[in-house]
């Protein structure tokens, strides 16, 4: 019998919090149009939100998504219409670790956090770009409160892809030192949750990548890191996600737009895609 062909090398290369100030726009674009990435995932109640959407319409092939805010940035409703959950001003808590027990323990919270996610889901619907897959600003998407809602409001907004952040803890430690209790305890935090989600992903009939890089780097993906990665980049499809912005994340960008990271994915015979794709 003929062994099966091995599968293509597909990679989706993403940048996150766009949207949220003209610097991560501008790195978002440049980056697009110069270099290796695909898609991005919009924050629709920052700031320079309007502006990104503007950009997007005007680059077509680049899948955006909506990068779901519940912690760490402003809320899409008034604290009146979410009682507990953003304060006065309109911010979402700034401790995850805090935010993540509150939303799991505090029963009075849920209703509030189903009308933000509802209320987000709804923004990004206005902007009328298509949907091309949902995330979470630190990966809150995949809290156990959140994704079944995530998955239920998703659903009526066209929701076909999720990313389901599994960071490979070993390949990893053989491409790039450092942060150690950092890593570790990401890894084994979203290797639980993404185990618990993965099911629920495939009920609803949600596509995700096999693996997902850049949560063990925490703002480290360099062009040092990306030409170590890609050799190795095992078969099936990834995502490489980043946080690219000009000037203040310059490194990133850079390695988004180096022309030694683009010759590496040509001479690995690695296919670019977004996750409407998939």
């Amino acid at each position: 019998m003929a062994s099966p062909e091995p599968r293509p090398r597909r990679l989706i290369v993403n940048a996150d919090d766009f949207g949220r100030s003209p610097a991560v726009n501008a790195a978002v674009l440049a980056a697009h149009r110069e270099g290796i990435l695909t898609t991005a995932s919009l924050m629709v109640n920052e700031p320079a939100a309007e502006e990104a959407v503007a950009l997007a319409r005007a680059c077509p092939r680049l899948g955006v998504g909506l990068h779901l805010a519940l912690v760490c940035g402003r809320a899409a409703l008034p604290a009146a219409d979410n009682p507990g959950l953003a304060d006065a001003a309109g911010q979402l808590p700034a401790n995850p670790v805090r935010a993540g027990w509150r939303y799991f323990f505090r029963r009075d919270l849920r209703a509030a956090l189903r009308r933000e996610i509802a209320a987000q889901f709804a923004a990004f619907a206005r902007t009328g770009l298509p949907l091309d897959h949902v995330n979470g600003h630190l990966h809150f998407h995949l809290h156990p409160r959140v994704l079944p809602v995530v998955l239920e409001l998703g659903g009526r907004h066209g929701l076909r892809a999720l990313r389901l952040t599994r960071d490979p803890f070993w390949l990893n430690a053989r491409l790039a030192g450092g942060a150690w209790a950092y890593r570790v305890s990401h890894a084994v935090i979203f290797h639980l949750l993404s185990r618990a989600a993965r099911p629920r992903l495939r009920r609803a009939g949600v596509r995700h990548t096999d693996r997902v890089f850049g949560l063990q780097l925490n703002g480290r993906v360099t062009e040092d890191y990306l030409l170590a990665l890609l050799p190795r980049l095992p078969a099936g499809d990834s995502e490489l996600y980043a946080h690219p912005a000009l000037p203040d994340a310059r490194a990133e960008f850079e390695a988004l737009v180096s022309p030694r990271v683009r010759a590496a994915l040509a001479a690995a015979n690695i296919q670019l895609l977004r996750y409407q794709d998939l």
